[in-house]
């Protein structure tokens, strides 16, 4: 169980903390994807709220509010504080489509396209999802302790597991 007060990841934010304790979260994830990914040797953790696919060709692409530069970003800050790339365990959560109306239509699926996006990125650069719980029509919220790399997922109905 993650008691720790937790340093909140907020819309389009990204957040890197070195350990040996903090708690990092994204709460409230409806079609946003959070991305956790922790260093175990080093104790390095870091959290990207991701709100969009792609930002490429945006006059704001390089924001961590998109899939692409939030992977970019992360991995960066966390290198700068002595994490390994080959060693980020990655997971991520969110992506739901929380509107039914929408959902139905199938017109907007900004939740699928995240989790799309996320993990094309992902990939580009190298590195391996761990672990995942997205889609869906739910909302979450995750939690990261640098202590331990536990992953808590928490859903709107009130359940909570490790990832």
């Amino acid at each position: 169980m993650i008691q720790n007060p937790a340093t909140l990841v907020g819309l389009g934010e990204l957040k890197v903390l070195q350990g040996p304790s903090g708690v990092l979260a994204c709460v409230g994830l409806g079609s946003c994807v959070g991305v956790s990914a922790f260093d175990p040797v080093k104790k390095v953790g870091g959290m990207a709220h991701v709100v969009l696919p792609a930002g490429k060709g945006r006059p704001d692409g390089g924001s961590p509010k998109y899939t692409d530069a939030a992977i970019e970003v992360l991995v960066e800050e966390m290198v700068k504080r002595g994490a390994s790339k080959s060693r980020l365990v990655i997971k991520i959560v969110g992506g739901a489509q929380v509107i039914p109306t929408i959902r139905a239509s199938g017109l907007l699926k900004i939740g699928e396209d995240n989790v799309i996006g996320v993990k094309q990125a992902l990939t580009q650069h190298g590195l391996r999802l761990a672990g995942a719980e997205t889609g869906g029509n739910s909302g979450r919220s995750i939690r990261l302790a640098l202590d331990s790399g536990t992953v808590l997922v928490s859903t709107a109905n009130g359940t909570s597991k490790e990832l």
